[in-house]
């Protein structure tokens, strides 16, 4: 795709420039959901805030200012110069079962007022669904989907991803929308399974979706909440929208990156953004009702766009890893949801660097990144002379192998290299025995392809313990 670079990556995320005719989109973006009609915050403070991009309602402007929007454009509607994605109304299709717009002339108009990202009318298929009806909407999504290809002019051209929750369905839908050949891929019909944290569905076709739509940019549609933009980016996600800025502030909800508050319940705000600088809970408490909405909303904004940048700037670090396992603590179904990524082991290695500065363990998590797969494959290589090997718990004793928790067996001349030489891991008797187990268990499967070599372990008597069934070729010492 001429019309989009990969600048940096880390595990499955990507920063990435999208170039528009309104300049380039920076991703991982959010771009906040405007109505024209009645916007909570004007979409010129929403670019001063920090959007990089909008995205709109077609069918509203359509219905509510049309010939207005095609003889100005979207962009002198909003009054913004960034770029502007527009969406064909499928959300009030979702809602209502009918709108009064054919594909074809949803189509024409978002060509007609310049929109810099066009989408089909596709039909949403809520999770749990029918499969017949899954199937039937998929097949008008598809429809429709090709006919915006033909029809489309200047602007790039998103492909919805439908299916429900068939994960066969949601890969049908991926390559039939590669066939067509899209600019972006958005997932959607995916806010129930967001409102009811069913992160762990989610995290399945993202990665399903990403598995079909290897390069290209994935939008994850309806997801607006900073605690996930962190989990969505590692997944493979690049752009998001949702008015949940709005939403939640209407509900007098203060959005941070670890989940929600109520304000009636707080006395302090943890942020630091202009809004939260210049008044406290009670201030806006105290406020009339669409006062204190406009105000709530510009944090929710800040604190979203905040919590972007800490996730482009995880990817330039290479520590996306760290950063969602710090996040994902903040729910146990964001923490289920993460675990997910373990099936998908192959995968995530196609994507993440090879090569990091350091491995910092966030608990039992870290375990399972292809780092530490990485690791334990490039002993199948290594060479030993002489008969016995030595191994040791004690890095200030020589040895031949030096035991560490995670990575088992580390080589005394890969000690320097990363990952088991730059990682940052707690002393046995701090860490989850699961990290233990895994590190015995790779000084086994290292001990069985030597099986002619003799193992001599000195170990601590905390590594002693779970050294049970060792193999035949090995000789254990407990250190004093």
């Amino acid at each position: 795709m001429q019309n989009f670079e990969i600048i940096d990556k880390d595990v499955m995320g990507r920063i990435c420039r999208i170039y528009t005719n309104h300049g380039k989109l920076e991703t991982p973006a959010i771009l906040p959901v405007v109505n024209p009609n009645i916007p909570l915050v004007d979409p010129v403070e929403i670019v001063k805030i920090g959007a990089k991009g909008i995205i709109t309602n077609a069918y509203i402007i359509l219905k509510t200012m049309g010939d207005q929007a095609v003889e100005k454009g979207v962009h002198r509607v909003l009054g913004i110069d960034v770029p502007v994605m527009t969406d064909s109304g499928s959300y009030q299709l979702m809602v209502y079962g009918d709108i009064e717009v054919s594909n074809s002339e949803i189509i024409e108009f978002q060509n007609l007022i310049g929109s810099d990202i066009i989408v089909p009318l596709d039909v949403p298929t809520p999770p749990d669904a029918e499969r017949s009806t899954a199937e039937s909407d998929l097949r008008m999504t598809i429809e429709r989907e090709r006919e915006a290809a033909k029809k489309r002019k200047n602007s790039l051209l998103a492909l919805p991803i439908q299916g429900s929750t068939y994960i066969d369905l949601r890969k049908l839908s991926a390559k039939e929308a590669k066939k067509i050949g899209g600019d972006i891929y958005p997932i959607g019909a995916l806010v129930p399974l967001l409102d009811s944290y069913r992160f762990a569905e989610l995290c399945k076709i993202i990665l399903e979706v990403r598995e079909v739509i290897k390069v290209e940019p994935i939008h994850l549609f309806g997801c607006g909440h900073p605690m996930l933009f962190a989990f969505a980016v590692a997944l493979g996600c690049d752009l998001f929208d949702s008015a949940a800025y709005a939403l939640y502030a209407k509900d007098d909800r203060y959005l941070t990156p670890f989940g929600t508050k109520k304000l009636s319940e707080m006395n302090y705000f943890p942020c630091r953004c202009p809004v939260c600088k210049k008044y406290e809970p009670q201030e806006l408490r105290e406020m009339n009702k669409s006062e204190r909405e406009e105000i709530l909303a510009k944090h929710n904004l800040f604190i979203s766009f905040q919590e972007i940048d800490a996730v482009k700037q995880a990817i330039k670090e290479n520590t996306l890893f760290e950063l969602v396992e710090s996040r994902i603590r903040s729910h146990p179904n964001l923490l289920a949801g993460w675990r997910k990524i373990r099936e998908y082991g192959d995968l995530v290695e196609k994507y993440d660097p090879k090569i990091k500065r350091k491995f910092l363990y966030c608990g039992i998590e870290s375990i399972y990144r292809p780092a530490v797969k990485r690791h334990i494959r490039s002993l199948v290589n290594v060479e030993f002379e002489g008969a016995e090997i030595l191994v040791s718990s004690d890095f200030g004793m020589y040895a031949d192998i030096y035991l560490r928790p995670v990575f088992g067996p580390v080589l005394y001349q890969m000690n320097e290299v990363y990952p088991a030489g730059h990682a940052e891991v707690p002393e046995i008797c701090e860490i989850e025995e699961e990290a233990i187990k895994l590190a015995v268990k790779n000084l086994y499967v290292l001990m069985r392809k030597f099986h002619d070599k003799k193992f001599k372990i000195y170990v601590s008597k905390e590594w002693a313990k779970y050294m049970k069934d060792i193999p035949e070729n090995g000789e254990l010492h407990v250190l004093s």
